[in-house]
């Protein structure tokens, strides 16, 4: 499927938006959706076989076997949504983060905005949600002047908007958080494990805060793990060496690791792309693919 349409959807000339989806029995790799004028990011599979994404500040869904196009979900209240959404456990609910700082709930196929978090002086960006759905899981900012990321700490909050808790206290930064299937970890990125920027590094501690571990000691730089439904594997985005924070249009590598031994990790797909790639959980409900988007730029003395 091939989106046209005229839109000013933040890409680069000659550039396309891509939602694909990797196959785990074989690794074939298939394009559900191809846009040369709207960005979209940040798959979630639903339940019932769609994939919800962002674009042009909307949230949208379209189904996972390529058969049709994305449509807009109508959330009423909800201000311009980012590339931060997870959904329920029951698959019911699109929990997202907004421009406004603020996460916010809405029925999957559409209705009502409800905000989550408080005002209480952080910005908040979204990203898990625990497995019995009683809790999500995001990363706290608290800039200071411009420096937005002078502190970045992981918390969790009831999807009531009630007992925030800090999972990290050290200011990091810290970003992509989300629970193992079992509920008994947490995973992220972090800075915390160096003294200069451009080194984040994979780590997992204890929803209660205890037992934080280092998982990946590489070279790369590497952001957003998401552990399958199965419990058994892992994906990730690696950037290159000194890459700081998450910046779209590098690049990259999506690698697939045991959760046994998270040292020895196998590039799976190398692609253009980076932020909207896979910022938040994206796996199939049965573990066996994932979606992902890439942003092909095509070569101007190419035909």
């Amino acid at each position: 499927m091939d989106d046209a349409a005229a839109t000013d959807g933040g890409l680069l000339p000659g550039q396309t938006s891509r939602i694909r989806v990797w196959e785990r029995a074989t690794g074939a790799i298939r394009t559900v959706h191809a846009s040369r004028s709207r960005r979209y990011e940040a798959p979630n599979w639903t339940k019932d076989d769609r994939l919800l994404v962002n674009g042009d500040g909307r949230l949208w869904l379209l189904p996972a076997d390529g058969s049709g196009a994305p449509e807009a979900i109508r959330a009423v209240g909800l201000p311009e949504a980012n590339n931060d959404h997870v959904l329920s456990p029951d698959g019911r609910t699109v929990f997202a983060s907004a421009q406004d700082w603020h996460i916010w709930a809405l029925p999957l196929d559409g209705g009502a905005a409800r905000r989550v978090t408080p005002d209480d002086g952080g910005m908040h960006f979204l990203h898990g949600v625990s497995p019995d759905g009683a809790r999500l899981g995001y990363v706290r900012l608290d800039p200071e002047g411009e420096n937005w990321w002078a502190s970045a700490t992981i918390h969790t909050i009831g999807v009531d908007g009630d007992d925030d808790v800090a999972v990290t206290t050290d200011p990091g930064p810290a970003d992509g958080c989300a629970w193992t299937p079992d509920g008994e970890w947490i995973v992220f990125n972090t800075e915390q494990f160096s003294q200069a920027p451009g080194h984040a590094q994979l780590a997992r501690v204890r929803p209660d805060g205890a037992e934080l571990e280092q998982l990946t000691f590489d070279d790369r730089v590497n952001w957003f793990p998401h552990v399958a439904p199965t419990g058994d594997v892992a994906v990730y985005l690696s950037y290159p060496p000194g890459t700081v924070g998450h910046p779209a249009d590098l690049a990259v590598e999506l690698r697939l690791v045991s959760v046994d031994d998270w040292t020895r990790p196998t590039t799976i797909v190398a692609l253009h792309g980076g932020q909207g790639t896979i910022n938040v959980p994206s796996w199939a409900p049965d573990g066996s693919a994932f979606a992902f988007v890439d942003y092909p730029v095509a070569d101007p003395s190419e035909p």
